[in-house]
């Protein structure tokens, strides 16, 4: 059961990471090539932290090598970028829907 802690615990992590680049890529002048970017990174740092994980911790990650270790890793931060998009399309959603309501009034 400890095996899996490894998924949320990276997804967080490189979530919370996307989080600083995001505020660091919008104060330059290539904010827009760096937002492309986002989901390359997001795996990148999943893989990174997969391996760390299977070197440094390896009860809590669900790998018998360390090419499944990145695995896990690059998915779990992919699906950092996917929760990201959940949170962003609620909100344009709410956004849109009270927009909506009060012209109707």
């Amino acid at each position: 059961m400890l095996d899996i802690i490894a998924v949320p615990v990276i997804a967080s992590l490189v979530f919370s990471i996307l989080e600083g680049y995001k505020q660091i890529a919008k104060k330059t002048k290539h904010t827009e090539d760096m937002l492309r970017l986002i989901p390359v990174v997001a795996a990148a740092l999943g893989i990174i932290a997969g391996i760390v994980c299977y070197f440094a911790f390896p009860a809590i990650i669900a790998a018998n090598d360390v090419l499944a270790a990145a695995l896990v890793g690059g998915a779990s931060g992919l699906s950092a970028t996917g929760c990201n998009q959940i949170f962003k399309q609620l909100t344009k959603y709410t956004r849109n829907t009270n927009e909506e309501q009060s012209d109707g009034v």
